[in-house]
């Protein structure tokens, strides 16, 4: 399974908040720092400050602040929010394709449906905090703990 970009930013983006503890970083310096166009950065930070997850203020003394939601946020609940309930594979022809002539008879997408279930099961205990929590945070984000 592949997650989106925007999924695997908004992880990222939290991950770095929460580790780094900077003090009211911008959209802009988070799009740098994570090597992404400042357009998607900005659509996914809008995303997570409408769920609740961090705070944008702009202007002077503004920036980007994690929230105590984000940070005991479930990894799988944001997963299931940014990745959608969708099925793994597009049996129904969705988007201007056909319907797989198998699907009568197939198995497979039930099979898939469990293990994509299985897959948000495992993420679902996880929180944000737990990702980054000292020593891994730092270490696989390559930046200095916060004080």
């Amino acid at each position: 399974m592949r997650l989106l970009r925007s999924t695997d930013l908004a992880l990222r983006v939290l991950m770095r908040l929460a580790v780094t503890g900077e003090s009211n970083p911008t959209t802009r310096d988070v799009a740098a720092a994570m090597d992404v166009p400042y357009t998607h950065a900005a659509k996914v930070v809008a995303e997570l400050q409408h769920m609740g997850l961090l705070t944008a203020r702009r202007g002077r003394g503004g920036g980007l602040g994690l929230t105590e939601e984000g940070r005991t946020a479930s990894v799988g609940a944001l997963v299931r929010a940014f990745e959608g309930e969708g099925d793994v594979v597009d049996c129904e022809g969705t988007a201007g394709s056909a319907p797989c002539p198998l699907s009568s008879a197939c198995r497979l997408r039930g099979a898939l449906r469990r293990a994509q279930e299985a897959f948000y099961a495992t993420l679902d205990p996880i929180t944000v905090a737990d990702i980054v929590a000292d020593p891994t945070g730092p270490l696989l984000l390559g930046i200095s703990p916060r004080p």
